[in-house]
This record gives structure tokens, sequence and C-alpha cells, in this order.
């Protein structure tokens, strides 16, 4: 049997579509694999100042953020890109990425094609208890528990996560 070839429309409003907390950071999927056909998933990020991924590389697919509100550093390869709200970046598949909160809180589209690296967020995550940024956590993250979830979607590890680049 094949797979549809397109899929059914949706809308959703503000606040709206599943939300975890992931990390310290409030994650709202607008797009999940499961509702584009596995072409896209795209979440709105609102993260506290310091908020970061370790760096990592993804090997299905690219990565892109759009800023709405506050100012990220994004480290793409070599590139160093302060990213403040309108701003686009985009980290292809293959090549070493993060990112870090410099305001005090920013929000920011993530998204990536082709899907399936939203099911990690899932796997990881907690539903969100509010649409707040989650209470502080008990303790540091099980990094061996992180870096095997990653390789199970085709993300390599390949650094810690940057800290801010200056006091505040």
């Amino acid at each position: 049997m094949s797979s549809p070839t397109t899929t059914r429309p949706y809308h959703l409003a503000e606040g709206e579509g599943p939300a975890l907390w992931h990390l310290g950071a409030l994650l709202t999927f607008k797009a999940t694999s499961a509702n584009t056909g596995g072409r896209l998933w795209a979440q709105e990020a609102y993260g506290a100042r310091g908020y970061a991924p370790p760096v990592h590389k993804h090997t299905r697919e690219d990565e892109a953020f759009y800023v709405l509100d506050g100012e990220l550093t994004l480290y793409v390869g070599d590139d160093v890109i302060v990213a403040r709200p309108g701003d686009f970046a985009w980290a292809p598949r293959d090549v070493p990425h993060t990112f870090c909160v410099e305001s005090e809180t920013a929000k920011f589209l993530a998204f990536s094609t082709d899907g399936g690296m939203d099911r990690f967020f899932f796997a990881t995550g907690e539903p969100a208890g509010a649409l707040t940024l989650p209470p502080p956590p008990q303790g540091p993250p099980d990094v061996e528990a992180l870096v095997a979830a990653m390789a199970e979607y085709g993300v390599e590890m390949v650094g810690p996560p940057p800290s801010p680049r200056t006091g505040g």
C-alpha cells in the first residue's frame, strides 16, 4: 500500500498545538510529522536566557529558525549569527549547529524538513502543565539517555551547549 501524496489542510490558532516542557523550554508544536505526511515539523519555542541545546548535527533533515521575539545566537558550522525578531537562519543537515537565548526570554520558530525529528521531543519531553516556562529542573538532564534518543533520530551530539555571550 502506498502512502498518500497529499495531506489535509489544517489551522492552529495562537496557543494551540501539543505543548511540551523540554530541557527548560516550552515547545508548542504547530505541525508534526503525523499531520504533514512526514514532510515537516514546526514548533514555537519559548526559552529563558541561557536556553541552549548541545551542539549537534542532523543526518536526515535540514533545520531552520525564525526569531519572533528576543535574541538568539546561532552557531552553524563556523558561522556565529546574532538573530533578532524577523531574522531567519538555516542549518543544513550534516553541519554542526546550536543556539543560545541571549535576551531575558526569546520566542522563535524552529522547523525542519523532512519530518521525524519531532518525535524526539515527544519521547524526551513532558506534556506542559501550562503554556509557560517549566519549573526549574530537579537536577541535570540524563545526558546518556538524550544522546541515545538523539541517535535514534539520526542526530549526533558533537559538543556541549553554549552559554550566553555576555553577562546580560
